[in-house]
């Protein structure tokens, strides 16, 4: 493998001198074990992956610093540590089962290639010799590289045919295939998935349309394609129908997962296409066959909801800080008004319209969380963030104060980036086969970096004692998260619910239903339910809808909590106490933990910092829940 990497170096440094590469290929190639693995009968084990990390294989990554590759990602999700790009040893206390490398689709490897291109070889090109020059100068410079590549392709500013990806297909195809081929070694079925993928990035006018594709695939059939660029594209239909014809091609099988729809300025989730035309039935079943599972939680802020659209959720606003204002670019300021199509709480209502309308939902979408980290490094845990970027790495002192916006330096700072997330996947066993089809039946659930254990079931049969054998009869009798109940002959839906904590986390707070619903008059309403707690005795829910607060033991001088309060495990049995048999419905679950620290905490206790007022300090973590959805037995789903 070293010989393997060392001869991929050469040939990269050799081929680099123009940024296209002709005839530069890699013939031998390896592909992942063959070992059979046996399916449980239905999914017993939860599966902790990042569907979302960057390698130096992506432009901007490099850019801002990343110099670890495919392999030492894959590395470092196993459990190995290694040494980040600015020196720092990192390791994870406790391995991944998958990872999702998702490099931008466009121009792979452009930077770097610009980067170790003889300076001689660019004398003629006066742009991309000044951009090789300031990345050579300093950290500093690199950055405003990185800056300016944002800006302009928010901006369509960039030089024509820059990256053309005709002009670099050869090199695109050289790191595909070779990339391909180290997922594939580094993959073992029943042990560590390592998925292929890319990220698509369209970003019109700054506003975030960017999904992450991810591949059922080995190399076999991913390496008879190219990553879809997005330079000349930028509306999801046209992704969408690369993926068809892939599928088609190959006989392969492919998904995409919308992120940051908070900052997408309302577009993500928009009532009509990208271009404005109306929303079709054609496009509903598309968007639901393509895109089964959103990330909703990520470095770049939580995409729950928000309290302009919530405002009776005391919990709507975690993750808002910063990004709320702008959009990706912060090219453009986002209005209230535009919230609506950024949150996939509203989007989930919004997706009960359309069904009420047309007969089938676009929005009707799963849950994940993942880390969008440009490092390599799949950090989600408060005391082990190694930030966005290299740049912003943790032995930095000034990360969490400093300028830290991707592309103008207005707008956002380093406290503003989370450290979240990760996708919890329940899958009959730890392979590209099972992790993929959980995906696509939406048996899933983000977190924003604690791995608590949690299911959620629905039927209209449940009953309390069910609790005690919660797996089994939730199988049995219902549905778990991410599926239909229809029906149920005027019967209001049961639900049975465990959260298990972290054991190397804070104890649990409590258990949330959110409830979406279409009224009477065609209106789509929510409703937050407390229905489990910790210290039950002594917490008691008000007039209000609202309950006593779980307590705080955060000490901020020392970086530490108590888990003294809160509880391990909540485990309960719920029925909709407003359910009317005619109303589309769908209910998730949020499980909250007690409050804990944010990673500034710890780097003001590390750098002896003081931090300002208004940084975000304290926080509760959490976990979303994959939907269940009612339809009522005359309506179609």
């Amino acid at each position: 493998m070293r010989e393997n990497m060392m001869r991929k170096a050469l040939l990269l440094a050799a081929c680099s001198a123009a940024l296209t590469i002709s005839g530069c290929s890699k013939d031998d190639g390896s592909s992942g074990s063959d070992a059979e693995v046996t399916n449980t009968e239905y999914p017993e084990q939860v599966f902790w992956g990042d569907t979302h990390l960057h390698t130096d294989n992506s432009i901007d990554a490099f850019g801002f610093g990343t110099r670890l590759d495919t392999e030492a990602a894959l590395r470092f999700a196993k459990g190995e540590e290694v040494t980040a790009s600015k020196g720092a040893k990192a390791k994870l206390s406790r391995p991944l089962d998958f990872l999702v490398i998702a490099d931008h689709s466009d121009a792979v490897g452009a930077t770097k290639a610009l980067y170790e291109a003889p300076r001689i070889a660019l004398l003629g090109n006066e742009f991309l010799l000044r951009w090789h020059d300031m990345m050579h100068e300093s950290d500093e410079g690199s950055l405003r590289v990185t800056a300016e590549l944002i800006d302009g392709a928010a901006n369509g500013t960039l030089p024509e045919g820059l990256f053309d990806p005709e002009e670099s297909a050869d090199r695109i195809k050289s790191l595909w295939t070779e990339h391909g081929e180290t997922l594939d070694e580094y993959n073992e079925p029943g042990k560590f998935t390592a998925f292929h993928g890319f990220e698509y990035t369209p970003m019109p006018g700054g506003d975030n349309l960017h999904r992450v594709v991810m591949f059922r695939d080995g190399s076999d059939k991913t390496s008879t394609i190219l990553p879809f660029a997005s330079f000349d594209a930028g509306d999801p239909e046209q992704l969408w129908a690369y993926m068809g014809a892939y599928e088609r091609d190959t006989g392969g099988k492919v998904l995409a997962i919308p992120h940051n729809s908070n900052v997408s300025n309302g577009r993500m989730f928009a009532m009509n296409k990208l271009d404005g035309s109306p929303i079709d039935e054609a496009y509903i079943k598309t968007r639901a066959l393509r895109e089964p599972i959103v990330e909703v939680t990520q470095i770049k802020g939580d995409s729950e909801s928000h309290p302009f659209l919530s405002p009776n959720d005391e919990f709507a606003n975690y993750g808002d800080a910063g990004w709320d204002k702008c959009n990706l670019s912060c090219s453009k300021d986002m209005p209230p008004e535009s919230y609506g199509g950024s949150y996939t709480r509203e989007a989930l209502k919004r997706g009960l319209e359309f069904t009420l309308k047309m007969g089938a939902n676009p929005f009707k979408f799963g849950m994940i969380g993942s880390t969008d980290s440009h490092t390599s490094l799949a950090t989600a845990d408060e005391n082990n963030f190694f930030g966005k970027h290299s740049g912003n790495e943790i032995n930095n002192k000034d990360r969490a104060l400093a300028p830290q916006n991707l592309g103008t330096r207005k707008g956002r700072f380093g406290w503003h980036y989370l450290s979240s997330g990760y996708a919890a996947v329940w899958a009959t066993s730890n392979t590209r086969e099972a992790i993929f089809d959980a995906m696509m039946r939406r048996e899933v659930y983000a977190t924003t970096g604690p791995r608590m254990q949690v299911r959620f079931f629905g039927g209209f049969d449940f009953a309390e004692a069910d609790t005690d054998d919660l797996v089994k009869t939730g199988y049995a009798k219902g549905v778990p998260m991410g599926g239909d109940l229809t029906g149920g002959g005027g019967k209001a839906p049961t639900f049975l619910v465990s959260a298990l904590m972290d054991p190397e986390s804070a104890n649990l707070d409590r258990i949330q239903v959110i409830k979406g619903w279409i009224d009477g008059n065609g209106k789509s309403q929510e409703k937050i339910y407390n229905i489990s707690w910790s210290s039950p005795d002594s917490r008691k829910v008000g007039a209000d809808g609202k309950l006593t607060a779980v307590g705080n033991t955060v000490d901020l001088t020392q970086a530490t909590w108590e888990n003294n309060i809160g509880a391990p495990e909540l485990v309960t049995w719920w029925q909709d106490p407003d359910f009317d048999a005619g109303q589309n419905a769908f209910y998730y679950v949020r499980i909250l933990e007690i409050p804990t620290p944010t990673w500034p905490v710890y780097d003001a206790l590390k750098f002896g910092l003081t931090l300002p007022d208004d940084v975000i300090t304290i926080q509760q973590e959490r976990a979303y829940s994959s939907p269940i959805w009612y339809t009522p037995a005359a309506a179609t789903s």
